[in-house]
This record gives structure tokens, C-alpha cells and sequence, in this order.
């Protein structure tokens, strides 16, 4: 009778798989929700005439942030038991949460989407990364800065010559980058100690959106046509549910300096949407910038806080 030995698998084979399971649970999950929030400026490009900017992204984090809380598993046991300090940490959250839409879109407004987008999507990585003791390694800082210079080519090639110098929209992306950076470290923090990553979000996100409501309501009016329910119903449930709800777990396997450092992956695939689906032309260097900022998030995924 013969017998059969397996061949023993080799150390680099091991790592190979290890790091791929890796990507698969955390930098990827990410990457794909930049790619559901790249979509958010061309889709709302088909939002009625009159609608106000604010309330269309508001919309979105009304009816996706509820749609989070609802299907969630664990949320409202999450309120229950959380302690007071976990409560606090999950108030600043949804303020957090709220602050971005009712910031970042009247940036566009004022200067520009691919500005306010560059902006606010290039300081998230640095507000998290100085928040966060546990980021800020040399190969890090090098990655993001990188990043964010691809980010600026991307805008130098396409809005050099149209390009608005708004201080008053500069410092509201600013405040979206904000924003964004300290929900992205409270929901990590949380998760680090043990708290389930969608029921977090889904509290977060419940609480902001009951902070939108009134403005949604005040100019609502746009929902009532078939265009822009469309609109409503792809920021609610795309750009929200599901893209947080795979940020949440990418979160569970990175740090959110990290996390949001491979957010600027969102800027490219708008840049790219942009040409596909509106036709939109983009300069050679505009490439160059996109190209950079790929090469960039591949090192971040490699370095992973």
C-alpha cells in the first residue's frame, strides 16, 4: 500500500495568501466604497434644476443613514448598553457625520467639485494620521503625501483654466475633511474596543441623519419628481448603505488613518466617471495625476498604519 505526503507549503506561498486575505478584508471593502462615493458627483449632476447642493447630499445621509440603523443587527442594543463615555464618542460621531454633507457640498458650490474635493479628501488623511498615534511612519506620510499631490495634478490638468479661489469654500472642504477624519477615528476607536462596526455606523449615521431631516424638508420639493427620487434613492442607498456599510468593515482590518488616506482613491474614480458617463475630456496630466495617486494607494495597502 502506498501512501501520498502532501508537499509542505512554502513560507512565501503562506505569505502570499495571508496578504491577499488581508487586502480582501480591509484596504479592499474601502476601495470599492471610494469607487460607490466617486459616484456621488455625477449622479447628483441629474438632480433637478433648483435643488439646492446641501439638500441632495443631505438626502442621501437622511434616508441611507436610517436605512443603516434599521437593518442593522445590534444597534439599538448598542444604545442600551453603551456606557456614557461610548455615548459621548457616538454623539460626536454623528455630529461628525452630519457636518459633512452640510459642508462639503456648498464647497462645490462655491469653488468647484474638483477642488472641494481635493481639499477635503486630502486633509481627512492628515487630520486622522495626527489624531492617530499609531500612524504617521515614514512610508505612511510618504504614500499620502504622494496621494494628495496625484489628487492636485488630477485638478491642475482639468481646472487650471477655470479654477475658482474661493477662501470661504476653502474653508468649508476643510471642515468636510475635518469632519470626515473624526467620524472615521471615533468609528474606529469604537470597533478597537470590541463594539461591532455596522452597529456602530448605523448609530452614527441614525443620529446624523435626524440632524439633517429639517434641512432636507426645507427644500425637498425636488423629491417629488422621478429624477429626483432616482437621485435620493442612489446617494441612500449606494453612496450610504452599502458603501459605509463596507467602510465599516474595512475599518475592522485598518486604521483610520489608513482608511482615510485610501479614501483619495474617490477623487480618481470621479475624475474617471466624470469622462465615461458626462463626457467630460481630461488633460494629459490629469492622467498623470491619477496614475500617481494609483501608484500611491497601492503603497498604502501595502502599509496599512
Amino acid at each position: 500500500m502506498s501512501t501520498r505526503t502532501s508537499a509542505p507549503v512554502r513560507p512565501h506561498a503562506r505569505q502570499a495568501r495571508g496578504a491577499t486575505r488581508a487586502f480582501a478584508r480591509g484596504p479592499l471593502p474601502i476601495l470599492v466604497a471610494c469607487l460607490l462615493w466617486g459616484s456621488t458627483g455625477t449622479v447628483a449632476s441629474f438632480a433637478p434644476a433648483g435643488a439646492g447642493p446641501a439638500a441632495v447630499g443631505c438626502s442621501g445621509l437622511l434616508f441611507g443613514g436610517l436605512l443603516l440603523f434599521v437593518t442593522t443587527r445590534g444597534a439599538w442594543a448598542l444604545l442600551r448598553g453603551a456606557s456614557g463615555r461610548e455615548l459621548r464618542a457616538l454623539a460626536l460621531g454623528a455630529v461628525a457625520v452630519a457636518g459633512y454633507p452640510v459642508t462639503f457640498y456648498p464647497a462645490v458650490a462655491r469653488c468647484g467639485v474638483a477642488v472641494a474635493t481635493v481639499v477635503a479628501l486630502g486633509v481627512a488623511p492628515l487630520f486622522a494620521g495626527l489624531a492617530e498615534r499609531s500612524a504617521g511612519g515614514a512610508r505612511w506620510w510618504a504614500a499620502t503625501t504622494a496621494a494628495v499631490a496625484g489628487c492636485a495634478l488630477l485638478v491642475v490638468g482639468q481646472d487650471a483654466a477655470g479654477a475658482r479661489a474661493d477662501l470661504v469654500g476653502v474653508g468649508l472642504a476643510v471642515a468636510a475633511g475635518l469632519s470626515y477624519a473624526v467620524y472615521a477615528t471615533v468609528g474606529a476607536r469604537l470597533i478597537a474596543a470590541g463594539r461591532r462596526s455596522r452597529p456602530v455606523l448605523g448609530v452614527m449615521f441614525a443620529g446624523a441623519a435626524v440632524l439633517v431631516a429639517p434641512l432636507v424638508v426645507a427644500d425637498g420639493g425636488w423629491l417629488a419628481s422621478g429624477r429626483g427620487l432616482a437621485v435620493a434613492a442612489h446617494l441612500s442607498v449606494l453612496t450610504t448603505f452599502a458603501a459605509y456599510t463596507l467602510f465599516g468593515f474595512g475599518l475592522r482590518w485598518t486604521t483610520a488613518a489608513t482608511a482615510t488616506a485610501l479614501t483619495l482613491a474617490e477623487p480618481a474614480a470621479a475624475a474617471v466617471l466624470a469622462v465615461v458617463v458626462l463626457g467630460e475630456p481630461m488633460a494629459a496630466l490629469s492622467w498623470a495625476g491619477l496614475a500617481v495617486t494609483g501608484v500611491a494607494l497601492g503603497a498604502l495597502t501595502l502599509s496599512r498604519g
